[in-house]
């Protein structure tokens, strides 16, 4: 019984190969020419086989064939069983590349005067036999690239037969070919969600002296056409993303809770173009079961107004943090002992230096957001004399003026600030702003302060892992 173990074509070089086990080599050869040939390499010994030299050594364990090359005609070693136990052949060998692209002349012209054009092409040629084969042939090989065709004019002499005729420029080297040329795209058919973008393409030649005109589609067929279509924004659209409920702003009773609510892209980003009209509502009625039971409270008319108010209670304390942010600094004493007066406070830019822990100014326009504001109205109780009682300016300021204000603005969540790391876990706080409620325009804080302030939101972001140093 006997079998193939491997083909080695005409014109190989550096053959080794090595049987191990009982089994026995023999060789089959054929020329290009067709001639058929065996050689049952029966003896330890260098001999000629189709003019290939060749080293073959017999061992009793083992059989090692050499042949430097390069073949005069295709080998083919097999195996001619001689046990029952196993053999394994190891071998290497160079193979030449036998097939090959060759570019053709050019074809006939396209036309027999009056100016044509004529193209290449390339074929598969076989090295061995000097014949054209297949292209499939030239295939087996990646490092063999087919050549692209070229195109050039031809039969530039106008017809006889002709009573006018269009100048033909002589074609020469710098004369460049016909080409593709295409229009911009036009604007993608949709913002978001996928849409489509076309243009025009068409093939156009160059004279010598620079002038572009179009001619027909097939002088450019030696290159691809450019597609003329195209998918565009394909991403998704941005769409509300609607964040958590706050708790309720009282404990008792009816009050009021927010919530944040930002326009998301495809990214994750914070953007625009969301459509206002889809957008969720920011704030809401919420009731707390819990009766409230408070006793009316009877105060002076001065103890009830706003300032006198929050000057009783605890500013909002504002911490330096690693985002540069505006820190207010304590309000000064009133400007009067009695009466309205006014207190100023210095409004900073600062950030915190995260490797010395130490606190830097910075410019102004550093801080992004609404600037607390640095002046502000204060009343230290009627003067003496007056028992409690206002000027008619002052009664129309303290309250005509408020009963608007309260009426006018309100507070509300208008998104998140930027995270405060890039990884690892940071938080990001929501930004609470005074609001013209009929405008929607950002209005001073002052004008606010007779209605309760938003609780403070955080949210957790950036929860991946930072990448190793």
């Amino acid at each position: 019984v006997d079998d193939t173990v491997v083909a080695i074509p005409y014109g190989s070089r550096q053959i080794r190969l090595m049987l191990k086990g009982p089994d026995h080599l023999y060789l089959e050869t054929k020329t290009i020419q067709g001639v058929k040939s065996e050689n049952s390499l029966s003896t330890t010994g260098s001999f000629l086989v189709e003019n290939s030299s060749i080293d073959f050594q017999k061992f009793p364990d083992k059989e090692i064939l050499r042949i430097p090359g390069p073949l005069t005609a295709d080998f083919t070693i097999k195996i001619h069983y001689a046990g029952a136990a196993d053999s394994s052949v190891q071998f290497i060998f160079y193979q030449p590349i036998i097939h090959r692209w060759r570019e053709t002349d050019f074809f006939p012209c396209s036309a027999s005067c009056g100016g044509g054009y004529q193209l290449t092409s390339a074929e598969c040629f076989d090295l061995r036999s000097n014949r054209v084969v297949a292209d499939q042939y030239c295939h087996y090989y990646p490092e063999n690239i087919k050549p692209k065709p070229k195109l050039q004019e031809c039969n530039l002499d106008p017809c006889p037969a002709s009573d006018g005729y269009k100048q033909i420029m002589p074609y020469d080297l710098y004369h460049p070919l016909p080409r593709w040329e295409s229009t911009p795209w036009t604007a993608c058919s949709s913002s978001c969600g996928g849409g489509i973008q076309s243009r025009s393409v068409s093939c156009v030649e160059e004279d010598i002296q620079g002038h572009i005109s179009p001619v027909e589609e097939w002088k450019c067929m030696y290159t691809p056409k450019m597609p003329v279509v195209q998918p565009c924004n394909i991403f998704d659209c941005p769409k509300w993303l609607a964040q958590e409920w706050s708790p309720c702003t009282v404990t008792c009773g009816q009050g009021l809770r927010y919530r944040v609510v930002l326009c998301i892209d495809h990214r994750g980003m914070h953007t625009g173009g969301c459509s206002t009209k889809t957008k969720p509502h920011i704030k809401e009625e919420c009731v707390v079961p819990t009766p409230c039971y408070k006793p009316k409270e009877k105060l002076p008319v001065e103890a009830k107004l706003p300032w006198y108010k929050q000057a009783q209670e605890l500013e909002e304390g504002t911490a330096v943090s690693e985002e540069p942010s505006f820190i207010p600094e304590a309000w000064s004493t009133c400007s009067v002992t009695c009466g309205v007066g006014s207190q100023m406070r210095l409004v900073k830019c600062q950030v915190l230096l995260s490797f010395s822990q130490s606190v830097a100014d910075l410019p102004m326009d550093e801080c992004e957001g609404p600037k607390p504001v640095s002046h502000r109205a204060c009343y230290s109780g009627p003067c003496s004399g007056e028992a409690a009682e206002h000027t008619p300016e002052e009664t129309q300021f303290l309250h005509g003026s408020l009963q608007e204000f309260d009426e006018l603005y309100d507070w509300e969540y208008e998104g998140f600030t930027e995270c405060s790391e890039s990884c690892g876990g940071g938080v990001q706080e929501a930004v609470v702003t005074c609001l013209n409620k009929q405008t929607r325009e950002i209005a001073d804080e002052t004008l606010c302060v007779s209605s309760r302030r938003p609780p403070q939101l955080l949210k957790s972001c950036s929860l991946d892992p930072c990448p190793p140093r």
